[in-house]
């Protein structure tokens, strides 16, 4: 489980096939991964994968087929959000996010507004029923508010601060960014179901 606070940005270094999918070598960079071990969960632009191997502040995790084919942005070098996994210590400052990405969206636009960006996403129509206005999504591992829904594009305000400290800034129009729905949408609408079913 994650809060999707970003606390690093590293890079994969290398994408290198292995039996069922890919290994990861990432550099975790200024992340502090000395509490890190051999089997803890960590979260890579909002994907929660496995430490295999790490060494320093160089990690392994192993990707599968399933979930290179439903995310985006694990399959070759480049820069990734990284948020080691919450501890029940922890301070809640996001969300809940459980690194289980719902979808892969695409930047429609990403504007200037003075020092802050206006960013607009459609998601897959599927989960656009998931996506509140003033709720919280997930993108690429960051824990947003939605500012404005209008279908399946929901709109984004992105601080100073954000946009320095994760990957987002670099984001561009056409990107596809991995979305994760706030999981109390997904248990209201299952509460939903199984009380229609219990009618």
């Amino acid at each position: 489980m994650f809060t999707g606070i970003v606390t690093g940005v590293g890079r994969i270094e290398r994408a290198a096939p292995a039996p069922g999918g890919l290994r990861l070598a990432i550099d975790a960079g200024a992340l502090d991964m000395g509490d890190v071990a051999t089997g803890d969960s960590i979260a890579v632009n909002g994907v929660c994968l496995t430490v295999v191997a790490r060494d320093g502040a160089r990690l392994e995790v192993d990707v599968s087929r399933e979930t290179i084919d439903c995310t985006a942005g694990l399959g070759a070098p480049g820069e990734v959000n990284l948020e080691k996994s919450l501890r029940l210590a922890d301070r809640l400052g996001g969300h809940l996010v459980s690194g289980h990405v719902d979808g892969v969206g695409e930047v429609l636009s990403f504007d200037a507004v003075g020092d802050n960006r206006r960013l607009v996403v459609r998601a897959p129509g599927e989960l656009a029923k998931y996506i509140a206005r003033k709720g919280s999504i997930a993108v690429q591992g960051v824990s947003l508010t939605v500012n404005r829904v209008d279908g399946p594009e929901f709109e984004i305000n992105l601080i100073p601060y954000t946009l320095a400290a994760t990957t987002l800034g670099r984001l561009a129009r056409g990107a596809r960014v991995n979305l994760e729905v706030d999981l109390i949408a997904r248990y209201v609408e299952r509460m939903l179901e199984a009380s229609e079913d219990g009618r």
